[in-house]
């Protein structure tokens, strides 16, 4: 006969991948049953790329010197993964915080890393979305990207970087400004950096002044780093580092500024 320690429970904390994987599918489903957070994740970009390859607007615009299509898809994508991972999550930590639902995962076993990585895994699957959306509404509109592996390795990190570096910056918002001055400055940044953060337009069509400052900002290394993978097929290393550097500094500013509540 088996003893009774057989049966005895065993209290403990699930173990941390698993608990964030939880973290990830709570957070995913709060993600998508936002309609303010679909519209700037999907529905923005879908209906920019359609304007700018199905209507004509793209060769009227400065995209860049290859055709509209091809310049215009890597930038839209480029400004998805810039509403996802910076203006979305940072509009709804910041709610978070005001509800006291930060503060109430602080008190459970998940830890801060846990919180963060949860987040952070949570925008990841609406970017595999995203991607998957725009990459084939561009190639009914005629898209050609050029290069092979090293193409699709390049978007690859540059999205992956591009979401660490701006990730950091909406949760570094969020964890220290009021819930309504993060909806504002998220969505404030979010405009300055489309109309001059080289997202929709290349850097060389910047004032000559004005280049130096605008190639230094993320938008720009992410905007360009995915644009030279599917315009050149070649892995924009220099973009990738930039990113991961802009990650590294505002990772860390998050780690010693992140407040639960």
């Amino acid at each position: 006969m088996s003893s009774a320690a057989t049966y005895a429970p065993s209290p403990g904390s699930a173990p941390w991948p698993r608990k964030v994987l939880a973290h990830t599918r709570m957070e995913f489903k709060l993600l998508v049953r936002n309609g303010e957070q679909l519209l700037l994740a999907l529905v923005i970009p879908l209906g920019l790329l359609l304007l700018l390859g199905g209507t004509g607007l793209g060769e009227r615009l400065p995209l860049g010197s290859g055709r509209p299509i091809d310049e215009a898809v890597p930038r839209v994508l480029a400004l998805a993964i810039l509403s996802s991972s910076f203006t979305s999550l940072a509009i709804a930590t910041g709610f978070e915080r005001r509800y006291g639902v930060i503060k109430r995962l602080g008190a459970s076993p998940l830890s801060r890393t846990g919180l963060l990585a949860g987040k952070i895994g949570a925008v990841l699957i609406v970017e595999v979305i995203q991607l998957i959306v725009l990459i084939g509404t561009g190639f009914a509109l005629g898209w050609k990207p050029v290069g092979g592996f090293e193409a699709v390795f390049g978007v690859v990190l540059t999205v992956l970087c591009g979401t660490a570096a701006f990730a950091s910056l909406g949760l570094l918002m969020a964890g220290v400004l009021r819930a309504e001055a993060t909806l504002a400055a998220a969505n404030l940044l979010y405009l300055l950096l489309l109309v001059g953060g080289a997202i929709m337009t290349p850097v060389d069509e910047y004032p000559a002044g004005l280049q130096g400052v605008v190639r230094l900002l993320p938008s720009a290394a992410l905007a360009n780093g995915i644009a030279n993978s599917t315009v050149e097929g070649v892995i924009p290393w220099a973009a990738a580092l930039s990113l991961a550097l802009w990650a590294g500094v505002l990772g860390y500013l998050v780690s010693r500024t992140f407040k639960w509540d």
